[in-house]
């Protein structure tokens, strides 16, 4: 299992459209992925609802986790969607 601290740059946090195109490239992985906020219980991060749940806001601290031979390039497609803020408000 490869493990990694991201802090997330969008202004809506992890919501909606963040949120989905997070679940999208995790639904992608070839193993389990995973997230936890705050040292929390890590959820399915194929989950919408799960992550959801989370209510990760700006600036908030996640762990990402992916197992499998592909976890290095899992967690770098993930934290790009983390690291890109999808406020579209400008």
């Amino acid at each position: 299992m490869v493990t990694r601290r991201v802090t997330v740059a969008s202004r809506v946090g992890l919501h909606a459209r963040p949120a989905a195109m997070f679940v999208k490239v995790a639904a992608a992985a070839p193993g389990p992925v995973r997230i936890a906020v705050d040292g929390g219980t890590p959820v399915d991060a194929r989950s919408i609802l799960a992550v959801l749940g989370l209510g990760v806001a700006q600036g908030q601290e996640v762990e990402i986790s992916a197992e499998g031979e592909k976890a290095a390039a899992t967690l770098d497609a993930l934290e790009a969607v983390l690291v890109t803020d999808h406020d579209t408000r400008g």
